[in-house]
C-alpha cells in the first residue's frame, strides 16, 4: 500500500469515529504548539531490562532459536495469524547462549529526548511498570536503590539532559505491585527523594498544570489495587478470536479465577475509597480540563487483558463518560488509540466520544490479535479503534490546544537498533468533551 492510500485509510477510520480528526504526520500544524497549551510526554511498561531478567528465563534457559520458538508457539496457541508473527530484538547473555527479550527503554528514553529538542515537552506521565520484573523488594539478591536508578531514572538521564527541571509524575502497575507492600512502598520513597520523579504515598493522587481557565487536572489511578478488589475470572478466546462465555469456561474449566497475592488485596476498603475519590474529585474540579491516567486498560486489541478491561469500564466508566477529556493507560506494550461514545452510561455534562490513549511500548513489545480486534467492532458498537501500531518501542506526546480546545496526540516509535533514531508515526486531535 502506497503512503497516499495509507493517509486515506487512516482517514476514514478517524473519520468513522466521529470525534478526531487526522493530521498527516508529513505535514505541520496549523500552528505551532502555543504559550498557554499544556504539552506532555506519556510512557508506560518502561522499567525492562536484561540485567533484571525473569527468574524463569534463567532456571530455564533457551537458546535465541528456542526462545522465538516458544514466543511463536504461545502465539499460535492464542489463536493468533501466523502470518502476522513478529518478535522483539533477541539478547544473549555474553559467554552464554542464553536468550531473552531486549528492552528498549534506553532507546525511547533518547527518542523522547530528541523529540524535546524541538517540541514543547513541559512534564511527562509515567503509566506503571515502573519496575520489572517483580518490582522493589524483588527476591534476586540485587539492590533496590541500584535497581530503581538503573530501571527508573537511567533510561530518562538523556531527557534529563534536555531539560534538568522536568518531572515525571508516576502511577503503579502490577509489576510493581509484584513482591510485596513494601516493594511498592521502596518505590515512592526512592521517588520522594528524586527531583524530577513524583508519586505520593498511597498511589494515587491529583495535580494540575497550567494557569486559571487553561489549567488541566489530572487524576492518578492505582488500577492493580482496583482489579484487586474484584473477583473476575480471565476467560480464553475462541478459536475465532471471539470471548469465550463465562459460564461454559467455569464448567469445562478452561476459565481462570484472577487471584491476587495477599499483599495486593486492599486494605480498609482502599478500593473503594479510591474510586469515591475520584469521583467527588472529578466532579468538584475546576480546572478547564480533567484527564485520568493509570496502568491498566479500559479496551485494548491486544487479545488477553480484556476480562481487566470489563472489570474496570464497570468500575469507571460511568465517572470518565461524565466528566473526563481521556483515560490514558499503559500495560498492553504497544501504541493505540481508541474511543469509546460513553452511550451504555450516563455522559451527564460531556459530550463525544472518550478519547483512550495507550502508550506502554517504552522498553518491551507486544503483537496486536487482529482476530479479537474485528470481533470487537462487531460486537461492541459504542468502541472503535482508531490507530494502533505493534512490535515497536515507542511513546505518545500530548498537547492541550487552549486556543481550539482540542487534545492532540502524537505517537513516536524508534528504531530497532538501539540508537534512540526518532521516528514520527501519526497524529489525531479530539475535541474537548467537557463543560
Amino acid at each position: 500500500m502506497n503512503k497516499l492510500n495509507t493517509v486515506w485509510l487512516v482517514l476514514s477510520v478517524c473519520l468513522a469515529a466521529s470525534g478526531c480528526t487526522y493530521q498527516n504526520v508529513d505535514k505541520p500544524k496549523k500552528r505551532n504548539i502555543g504559550t498557554a497549551d499544556i504539552a506532555f510526554l506519556a510512557f508506560g511498561d518502561g522499567g525492562y531490562h536484561v540485567d533484571y531478567p525473569k527468574i524463569k528465563h534463567l532456571k530455564n534457559p533457551k537458546n535465541k532459536q528456542q526462545f522465538i520458538a516458544a514466543e511463536l508457539n504461545d502465539w499460535l496457541e492464542d489463536y493468533r495469524p501466523r502470518a502476522e508473527f513478529d518478535h522483539a530484538p533477541i539478547y544473549v547473555y555474553p559467554g552464554t547462549d542464553i536468550a531473552t527479550e531486549q528492552g528498549g527503554a534506553q532507546a525511547v528514553g533518547l527518542a523522547m529526548a530528541q523529540l524535546c529538542k524541538t517540541k514543547a515537552c513541559q512534564f511527562a506521565i509515567q503509566l506503571g511498570d515502573n519496575v520489572y520484573p517483580d518490582g522493589a523488594d524483588a527476591d534476586d539478591g540485587k539492590d533496590d536503590q541500584k535497581r530503581l536508578h538503573d530501571l527508573v531514572y537511567a533510561p530518562l538521564k538523556p531527557l534529563f539532559n534536555v531539560d534538568p527541571n522536568l518531572v515525571v509524575y508516576s502511577a503503579l502497575g502490577n509489576h510493581d505491585w509484584k513482591s510485596s507492600r513494601k516493594g511498592v512502598a521502596l518505590q515512592t520513597q526512592w521517588m520522594a527523594k528524586q527531583a524530577n520523579f513524583y508519586m505520593e504515598e498511597q498511589g494515587y493522587y491529583s495535580y494540575k498544570k497550567g494557569v486559571p481557565g487553561n489549567d488541566v487536572e489530572f487524576f492518578v489511578l492505582d488500577t492493580n489495587m482496583l482489579l484487586a478488589g474484584q473477583t473476575f475470572y480471565e476467560v480464553p478466546l475462541n478459536s475465532d478470536g471471539s470471548e469465550g462465555d463465562e459460564g461454559q469456561a467455569i464448567a469445562n474449566g478452561t476459565a481462570e479465577l484472577e487471584v491476587h497475592e495477599q499483599h495486593e488485596g486492599p486494605k480498609n476498603g482502599e478500593d473503594l475509597k479510591q474510586l469515591a475519590w475520584l469521583k467527588q474529585g472529578i466532579a468538584n474540579s475546576t480546572a478547564k480540563w480533567k484527564l485520568v491516567y493509570g496502568h491498566h486498560i479500559l479496551w485494548s486489541i491486544g487479545g488477553t487483558k480484556y476480562s481487566e478491561g470489563h472489570v474496570l469500564r464497570r468500575l469507571l466508566m460511568p465517572t470518565l463518560c461524565k466528566y473526563a477529556d481521556g483515560y490514558i493507560a499503559g500495560h498492553e506494550h504497544d501504541l493505540e488509540l481508541l474511543t469509546d461514545d460513553c452511550t451504555q452510561y450516563d455522559s451527564g455534562n460531556s459530550q463525544g466520544k472518550l478519547p483512550l490513549i495507550i502508550s506502554g511500548a517504552a522498553s518491551k513489545m507486544r503483537g496486536k490479535h487482529t482476530p479479537f480486534a474485528q470481533y470487537q467492532a462487531r460486537q461492541y458498537p459504542q468502541y472503535d479503534l482508531v490507530w494502533s501500531k505493534s512490535f515497536v518501542w515507542g511513546f505518545s506526546h500530548i498537547n492541550l490546544d487552549n486556543e481550539d480546545d482540542q487534545l492532540d496526540v502524537s505517537f513516536y516509535t524508534t528504531a530497532r537498533d538501539l540508537s534512540g533514531e526518532l521516528q514520527s508515526e501519526a497524529q489525531f486531535s479530539f475535541n474537548k468533551r467537557t463543560q
